[in-house]
């Protein structure tokens, strides 16, 4: 009895040695795994928790006007944190705070009791702000450099330009666009910390420098945009209108000189709206943001009325299907199937040219020349003209044309389309294929940027965009050049003349939809000097209150426009 118990206690603590064994080889295995094969890992493991790593941001690259003059840069501010471990009086700490950054101590104090690496308390705060607190030195605050947009010229060119995010992300217009070349790229700063977080003092720090972003030059003109800026504005006041929109382009390549939307909006303080939100649910102020900051020439369309008129001649004469001195009679109205449709002046113009048809801006006229170019070539030419396609303008939210299909297209459907109604466009769209028309035929790609130059001025981006393509002949653009200079000397745009400059254009009025609810558009597109144009620029104005013809209230806007600008751009 006595020897099996004593084998028993033998293979006990066998079976124990055994056991012990076991685990010390497996945790000696697992020790040189660790120690061979995962030092690597598990030294910057090591490394990462005694250090702490503090951005340093990059100064966002710079807008300029196409003369190198300023239009959003940068202001030096300060972002102030707390690093809980190292808080040595968190009362000080929240009283002086929520004082200086003028918070409420309940928000402050959340941040500063909050267990974490770093919390941020404030962005964006004033440098002499951030001195003071950087001055009291307090244990556990840190005061680091940063930066905010600065826009020069607080509205002007606002939906264009856009602005930055509280993180300087841009949030619309070119900010958004060129984001890649503007933003930069952060430096950082490495602190060597102990285990539980606090830093080391006098301990070894490693900095990587920021790299600021690149400076953006743009094809926008300072006095161009606040001539267009000027006029906008007044015809906004003037008129009682809901918006008044106004682009200014070359339309020999494209480049935009301004491009104003009024109202604008103040980039400096882009999220305040213009009236009292009082009563306003959260969804609702940010639907009015988005209004306030949509870009209607680029992101809106329309019925553009008469200017398209432009487009329906061009068709025709690349067809071949009328000439200059072809013959018409307006009476007044024309019957379309079973629809009577009149021309603006319902007394009717007689006999006419179709050169005098253009002159008058008669209805009658367009109907049965879009009906000799015929549904199949005049959509072929809308396409050719690129009508149907977005123009590829550097800003986002392009609308693309909204026309019926074809195939649903029957003789109403075509007379109303000769003279632009019932279908719709956006302003840039119409400008750019009006550009066309005048420049000897050539299509454009409308656009702001220039070039991007680097930092360090090492580096240089010059933008390109895709060559024109001869979209019409010249002698076709020679005709329609020469006809809308006739439009102005003698025709349904005088009002849009500048004394000692030939300026040809072209007015359209169009009814807001649902028809016969009061509401206008009135338009007209301008351009000089008739023989070799410069400038072409596009006036619209959404309800106008009074009269309301194009000829009347927006072919003034573009004389006052180019009698500031003609002498500025081609001398006197």
């Amino acid at each position: 009895m006595l020897n099996r118990h004593r084998t028993y206690q033998r293979q006990s603590m066998g079976l124990v040695f055994f056991a012990f064994f076991l685990v010390l080889s497996v945790m000696y295995v697992r020790l040189g795994y660790l120690m061979f094969f995962r030092a690597d890992y598990y030294g910057i493991q090591a490394k990462e928790l005694h250090e702490r790593e503090r951005r340093i941001k990059a100064e966002r690259g710079k807008i300029q006007d196409r003369n190198g003059i300023l239009l959003a840069g940068n202001r030096s501010v300060s972002t102030i944190s707390v690093i809980h471990s190292q808080i040595k009086e968190p009362e000080k700490v929240i009283s002086l705070l929520s004082r200086e950054l003028d918070l409420e101590e309940e928000e402050v104090r959340k941040k500063v009791k909050k267990v974490s690496s770093r919390e941020k308390i404030k962005s964006n705060v004033e440098k002499e702000t951030s001195d003071r607190i950087r001055n009291y030195k307090l244990a556990g605050v840190t005061v680091d450099e940063d930066y905010k947009r600065e826009y020069q010229y607080d509205t002007l060119a606002s939906k264009v330009l856009g602005f930055t995010g509280s993180d300087n992300q841009g949030i619309i217009g070119l900010e958004v666009t060129y984001e890649k070349y503007l933003k930069g790229l952060d430096g950082s700063i490495l602190t060597m910390t102990t285990a539980n977080g606090t830093e080391i003092e006098n301990g070894a720090e490693s900095r990587i420098e920021p790299i600021g972003g690149w400076t953006l030059r743009t094809s926008l003109d300072l006095t161009i945009m606040e001539y267009t800026d000027q006029v906008a504005n007044t015809l906004l006041k003037k008129k009682q209108a809901k918006s008044v929109d106004i682009i200014v382009m070359n339309p020999q390549n494209g480049e935009i000189y301004a491009m104003a939307c009024a109202p604008e909006f103040n980039l400096n303080d882009p999220y305040a709206l213009p009236e009292d939100m009082t009563g306003l649910t959260a969804k609702q102020k940010t639907e009015k943001r988005n209004a306030m900051w949509r870009n209607p020439c680029v992101s809106d369309t329309y019925e553009p009325g008469s200017t398209f008129k432009i487009l329906t001649t061009a068709a025709a004469l690349e067809k071949g299907v009328v000439k200059m001195t072809d013959r018409f009679h307006c009476p007044g109205y024309k019957m379309v199937e079973d629809r009577r449709i009149r021309c603006h002046k319902t007394t009717g113009h007689g006999s006419e040219s179709f050169l005098e048809g253009i002159m008058n801006s008669c209805n009658p006229v367009f109907i049965e020349v879009g009906a000799r170019v015929g549904v199949a070539d005049f959509y072929k030419q809308m396409k050719k003209f690129g009508l149907m396609n977005r123009t590829g303008v550097d800003v986002p939210g392009e609308a693309g044309t909204i026309i019926h299909k074809q195939s649903n297209v029957k003789a109403v459907e075509l007379a109303t389309m000769s003279f632009g109604q019932s279908f719709q466009i956006s302003p840039i769209r119409l400008l750019t294929c009006a550009s066309t028309m005048i420049n000897g035929g050539k299509s454009i790609t409308p656009h702001f940027a220039v070039s991007a130059v680097s930092a360090d001025g090492t580096q240089m981006k010059r933008f390109s965009y895709e060559e024109g393509e001869q979209v019409v002949t010249k002698e076709t653009s020679d005709l329609i050049r020469e006809a809308l200079g006739k439009v102005v000397s003698e025709g349904t745009g005088k009002n849009a003349g500048v004394a000692g400059y030939a300026v040809g254009a072209k007015t359209g009025t169009s009814q807001k939809l649902p028809r016969g609810n009061g509401k206008y558009i009135a338009s007209t597109i301008g351009f000089a000097p008739v023989d070799n144009p410069q400038v072409i620029a596009l006036i619209r104005i959404d309800e106008p209150q009074g009269l309301y013809y194009g000829g009347t209230v927006a072919a003034p806007g573009i004389s006052t426009l180019f009698s500031n600008l003609l002498p500025y751009l081609c001398g006197n």
